[in-house]
């Protein structure tokens, strides 16, 4: 095969295994409050987390009862236990599960554990060692919230950063600051529809429109133009709604704006192969941009604004989106340009990968109406 070939080949991969993924994050949800010396909060994990962790679903038929889960209890006390440590410089706050609910969310069904434990004397710093599925999961992220009287405080933990030391007195700005900031990249490179979206709009900018066929770009600059008004109205559509929903000044449910994300995509994909919007597809980036900000906005909730540095940190995390999307533009662009003139990049990757990723949009389209 050519070199020609192969990249669009790479480039068809990347859009199939796009396609094929859902919008389901590794996140756990740890909550804890500290009260003199007493801990005590939740722990939230997807039962998909703990089915592939530790095997809840005992008779393997793709649905996990409470029967189960009661019954999986011990293994998933001992695997809480195993994956979080907790200590001050005075010794370890060992925690105890006193209770087992669970919780429904967009994304699932949820295991939630409440916890209890104590600390030789009121604690000044905490020091946490996450490691919960990190062995089998490299995507999964803890995300703590962390209450001490008037100090609310967030962390993400990953395998890069599976230990934190918490002041329970101040917080650093700028270790927020950092933390939002990868927490905005880790979200737009882990949200499969946010990214196809912004790809397939991407795909034909190296193209232009003659008679019903397209045809290459004769220059760069062309190119670059279509993609600075394609990116820079996504930016700008989603950046304002993520900003007025993180700030609660208007919000959406989220179940139907996942729903219209999804149909985001489907649409995008269609006008590939039925060409309606040509020139300005910046005007489709900016209207279905403000519906992806509240996707952003949903991902960013579930971190929290710490009281201190709301607007830091929401400026870290929409940095980090953009940063990560630009990312993902250097990297196609010059590929793209590259393979513009070609008969493969127009049948195999613009428009068989539509075709993909417009069925894949479809589907989850349909799936996430049938749960609202």
């Amino acid at each position: 095969m050519s070199r020609t070939g192969r990249l669009c080949c790479v480039l068809l991969l990347m859009l199939c295994g796009g396609a094929a993924q859902g919008h389901r994050p590794s996140d756990a949800y740890l909550t804890l409050t500290v009260e003199q010396a007493q801990l005590h909060g939740q722990w939230e994990i997807a039962l998909r987390d703990l089915e592939a962790a530790v095997g809840v679903d005992a008779n393997g038929d793709g649905a996990i009862t409470w029967a189960e889960l009661r019954d999986a209890q011990p293994a998933l006390e001992q695997l809480l236990k195993s994956s979080l440590q907790v200590s001050t410089d005075r010794g370890a706050c060992p925690l105890r599960i006193e209770d087992l609910l669970v919780n429904d969310r967009l994304d699932g069904r949820y295991a939630w554990f409440t916890l209890a434990g104590h600390c030789a004397q009121p604690p000044g710093t905490l020091a946490l060692d996450y490691r919960l599925l990190f062995d089998i999961d490299p995507t999964h992220r803890g995300i703590l919230v962390l209450h001490a009287g008037a100090l609310t405080q967030t962390a993400v933990f990953s395998p890069a950063q599976a230990q934190r030391s918490l002041s329970l007195r101040s917080a650093s700005r700028w270790t927020q600051f950092a933390d939002y900031l990868r927490e905005g990249m880790h979200h737009i490179w882990i949200g499969t529809d946010h990214i196809l979206f912004l790809v397939t709009l991407l795909l034909p900018c190296v193209l232009v429109r003659v008679g019903t066929q397209w045809v290459g770009v004769p220059r760069l600059r062309t190119a670059l133009l279509d993609v600075v008004g394609v990116v820079t109205a996504f930016t700008v559509a989603h950046s304002i709604t993520l900003s007025l929903a993180a700030l609660d000044i208007l919000r959406l449910s989220i179940a139907p704006v996942e729903a219209v994300i999804a149909a985001s995509v489907l649409l995008a994909a269609l006008n590939n192969l039925w060409p309606v919007v040509i020139g300005r597809r910046w005007l489709l980036a900016f209207g279905f941009g403000l519906i992806h900000g509240f996707g952003f906005a949903s991902a960013l909730s579930e971190l929290g604004l710490p009281d201190e540095a709301r607007l830091l940190s929401l400026l870290a995390f929409n940095a980090g989106v953009e940063l990560g999307q630009l990312a993902i533009v250097a990297i196609l662009l010059p590929v793209i340009f590259l393979l513009r003139q070609r008969r493969l990049y127009r049948l195999l990757v613009l428009q068989a990968g539509s075709v993909l990723v417009g069925a894949a949009a479809a589907w989850w389209m349909i799936e996430r109406l049938t749960s609202l």
